[in-house]
């Protein structure tokens, strides 16, 4: 079928809610940057219509298909509105693996003259495999059956850099897809960076006047929190006016484990934790800071590094994030590994800059963002896609 000049979209994923992370951000970034280069952009999700966080988008239209049973997101709807409506659209995009959405799109996908590419997410890197053995003996029970012939039937499976879609080759021997690679990112923050700070500073009072390291996303433990903690606790006694900003859900019942874990290394009292930031708090919190750390474990790309860059914050990150590579290609951060260890050497390389060297990065990391990372290039980039799709 031909791709008309305006083309129209049907993203699927199991739920838009915000604590989910990453996918939810991409729908919701990639949403608004299509729809400003005249693409008709509809998501369905397994999410009930009551849902507080389904209006977020404006620019979207949301449709929700819920409720969805088990973990699995099973949504009985859902092959029933693609049924009736997907013929009105020019492309399905799955979000994530794992979920009934993905199979319920390639059951009614087989029967119709619709095409459909699928995000990953980082789904399928390895390290999952490495780390949690019987999970992905479940996942080897599902995959012949369902995720493999979803990716591989696939017009394409779309990873958001190289390094992703070569990890991705290693999680399961039966794998056939056809690749594409796009850029990724986030759209421009809010400019107005002092009302911003102020307003984190002013929720947030006994942190105000302290240099700010921030860690902003999930709190689990591929996102390497326990060793960010640790590697702080060995700085944090060079300066007084270190704090550490730990931002986001509790997805994994750990941060009583962390609370623990600062205790015992003395430095509760300089860790601040405000739960999940939104709006215009999760910019304050950036613009607050002085430097963003990530020391994941895995990470496929990671909105909040755009998101920090796009600050002009510099970002001390592993090199299990993905676009490690172009970090340290553009010296808009430092880079080490995944362990106390690396996580020191940033700290530390951070406080060695003088004021001149701290500056020069700033600048380094904000001009990372608008070469790579603005959400307007991986619009386009995903339109070349959609519209090769139809060939």
């Amino acid at each position: 079928m031909g791709i008309s000049n305006a083309v129209k979209i049907l993203h699927v994923i199991s739920s838009l809610n915000p604590a989910h992370g990453g996918p939810v951000e991409a729908v919701k970034k990639l949403s608004i940057a299509l729809t400003a280069l005249s693409a008709v952009v509809d998501v369905v999700c397994c999410d009930t219509s009551g849902e507080s966080w389904l209006h977020e988008t404006p620019c979207m239209n949301v449709i929700a298909v819920g409720p969805a049973f088990f973990r699995y997101g099973y949504a009985p709807r859902l092959v029933e509105f693609l049924q009736l409506h997907v013929h009105e659209y020019d492309i399905v995009i799955v979000n994530g693996l794992w979920q009934y959405c993905g199979l319920a799109v390639w059951r009614v996908m087989k029967r119709l003259d619709v095409p459909y590419i699928v995000f990953t997410h980082g789904m399928l890197d390895p390290w999952f495999k490495k780390t949690y053995p019987l999970k992905h003996l479940k996942k080897w029970l599902y995959w012949p059956w369902a995720e493999y012939r979803v990716l591989r039937d696939a017009r394409y499976v779309v990873f958001t850099c190289e390094d992703e879609r070569l990890l991705a080759r290693e999680s399961f021997w039966l794998y056939k897809v056809r690749e594409a690679v796009t850029s990724f990112g986030t759209s421009s923050p809010p400019i107005e960076s002092e009302r911003l700070t102020e307003e984190f500073f002013s929720t947030y009072p006994a942190i105000r006047g302290k240099r700010l390291a921030l860690f902003l996303s999930r709190i689990q433990a591929k996102k390497g929190c326990d060793i960010l903690i640790e590697a702080f606790a060995s700085v944090a006694l060079q300066d007084e006016s270190l704090h550490l900003v730990i931002a986001g859900p509790d997805q994994e019942g750990w941060v009583l484990q962390l609370k623990e874990l600062a205790c015992r290394l003395g430095i509760a009292e300089r860790i601040t934790w405000t739960g999940m930031l939104l709006g215009d708090l999760k910019w304050g919190a950036y613009y607050a800071s002085e430097v963003f750390c990530l020391s994941s474990h895995q990470e496929n790309f990671g909105i909040v590094v755009a998101e920090a860059l796009a600050c002009g914050r510099p970002v001390l990150i592993s090199n299990k994030v993905n676009i490690w590579r172009e970090i340290e290609t553009d010296k808009a951060g430092f880079v080490e590994s995944d362990t106390v260890e690396g996580t020191l050497r940033n700290l530390e390389r951070w406080l060695a800059l003088n004021e001149k060297e701290y500056g020069a990065m700033a600048n380094r990391a904000m001009a990372t963002f608008q070469r790579r990372f603005h959400i307007d290039r991986a619009a386009m980039r995903l339109l070349e896609i959609i519209r090769s799709s139809s060939k």
